[in-house]
């Protein structure tokens, strides 16, 4: 139910005292004045309460079970971060201040930037955009302003893998590019042919994410630089899958010119449903001058705001960046240190594979290579025997308290999940999942219905998508609205 269906006439939350203060009028214009007091719902504080809790017992997270969301890395946060992300100091101040009263957090921001950068590999760094699809676009933007700097206006072409993250033609369509698909080698990796025909003086950038989505390692990358920039060309790392590289190489030594990073993804903050997020974007040296404005430079002990940039792409987000989540992200670095975001990588690495060895005994690997932080399988075969689908089984899953893995997605593998176990996963977990997938199968081959009416314990049962996404409600209908 909502507050609304929940609200009695009559009931309040709290009173305000009587205040001391003399009447005076304020004259209110008559078009701003309402005609009709607002509908707002009438409940005591315990109502409120208990409905907002109960809501939240609904939701879903890292906190309550496993969430092998693939690229996503939805991994366990610290705690701590979250209580030095909720210091009066940083969430009391407003970005009107003068740049004097908040040096503190000017100091944080420029030393996270300088982290990021020789964590990347990368000389220069804005931690303004918002999120990683933002940083996309921010990355894109910037390899645009470079060529037309050069005065080279023919290059109007964005080469995408078909393996790449979907936001990634969107965002090199959204910067005014003609996206170029190429197609994926047999073992999963970039096709250099593919990409040799693709290549020429028309092309501004390649975007690649390396590992790639379905989590393997592009052994080829040196050649795919070469091959990039003898063309002209610009080379960007989206850098949603980083996870997996972290203390073990960088975007910059392999000759990428552009990263963007995701800050919630790899460097600790609780993401989903939309936010909060963080995007930098780094570049080399060369692209630095096209950076957004502001940015915070040191002048002796002090951090000022440039602006002063005439060949910036200008600004990409009101004010900074999100804040928060870059507070999260410098106490996170800062505690792990060098060593322990090594073991990051390590561990990300390490559990994937060890989850992937489990999972190819249950259903096929699509690409049966090591893989880096998560791998791609397939339940095709058990579709064709059952009519179970990869959406029957991720329903199924909920039914075992286990969130589903990222569904159909790279497009390039049918009936597949992308699954993603993170760093912090613990063996027991690992294996406890590996068993209700494999009861989950055995569930399918026996009783089809029972998996393809999945599931049976949520709060919620199947919705009906196609419904909610062409006739979406928006408001809520009180009675007697039209």
């Amino acid at each position: 139910m909502t507050l609304f269906e929940l609200s009695k006439s009559g009931r309040i939350g709290y009173e305000l005292p009587n205040n001391n203060i003399e009447d005076f009028e304020i004259e209110i214009p008559e078009h701003l004045l309402r005609k009709k007091p607002p509908k707002l719902p009438e409940l005591n504080e315990v109502d409120i309460v208990r409905h907002y809790t109960n809501l939240a017992s609904k939701n879903y997270s890292v906190d309550v079970d496993f969430y092998p969301l693939g690229s996503c890395t939805m991994k366990y946060n610290p705690k701590f971060n979250e209580k030095m992300a909720s210091i009066d100091n940083f969430t009391l101040i407003h970005p009107y201040q003068p740049v004097e009263t908040v040096q503190g957090s000017l100091s944080l921001m420029y030393e996270l930037k300088n982290m990021l950068c020789e964590i990347t590999g990368m000389d220069d760094m804005t931690l303004q955009p918002a999120a990683g699809a933002h940083g996309e676009l921010t990355g894109i933007l910037i390899a645009k302003a470079y060529h037309l700097s050069k005065g080279d206006t023919k290059r109007i072409k964005a080469i995408v893998p078909d393996s790449a993250h979907g936001t990634n033609p969107a965002s090199a369509r959204m910067a005014g590019f003609e996206v170029v698909e190429i197609k994926s080698g047999p073992d999963g990796r970039v096709d250099l042919n593919e990409l040799e025909k693709a290549l020429g003086d028309d092309v501004a950038v390649l975007m690649l994410t390396n590992p790639n989505t379905l989590g393997l390692f592009e052994k080829d990358i040196d050649k795919i630089t070469e091959m990039v920039h003898k063309a002209g060309a610009l080379l960007y790392y989206d850098g949603a899958n980083l996870n997996a590289l972290l203390g073990r190489t960088r975007p910059g030594d392999m000759g990428f010119d552009i990263v963007h990073l995701n800050l919630h993804k790899t460097f600790s903050t609780p993401h989903g449903m939309g936010g909060p997020g963080s995007g930098p974007v780094g570049v080399k040296k060369h692209l630095a001058k096209f950076l957004p404005i502001p940015e915070i430079i040191k002048d002796g002990d002090v951090f000022k705001l440039n602006y002063n940039k005439p060949d910036s792409i200008g600004m990409v987000r009101s004010f900074y960046g999100n804040f928060s989540v870059m507070v999260r992200a410098y106490v996170y670095i800062k505690t792990m240190g060098n060593d322990g975001l090594k073991k990051v990588g390590h561990m990300a690495v390490l559990n994937a594979n060890y989850l992937r060895k489990k999972v190819e005994k249950i259903m096929p690997i699509a690409y049966p290579d090591i893989c880096m932080h998560e791998f791609v399988s397939t339940c095709e075969n058990l579709t064709k025997e059952t009519g179970v689908k990869a959406l029957d089984i991720a329903k199924r899953l909920l039914d075992y308290g286990v969130h589903a893995p990222t569904m159909y997605f790279p497009l390039i593998v049918h009936e597949d999940f992308m699954i993603e176990p993170t760093e912090t996963e613990s063996k027991d977990t690992l294996d406890n999942f590996a068993e209700i997938l494999k009861k989950i199968f055995e569930e399918a081959r026996q009783n089809p219905d029972l998996v393809k009416n999945a599931p049976y314990n949520t709060p919620v049962r199947r919705l009906d998508d196609v419904t909610a996404s062409r006739k979406p409600i928006f408001k809520f209908n009180f009675k007697g609205d039209k």
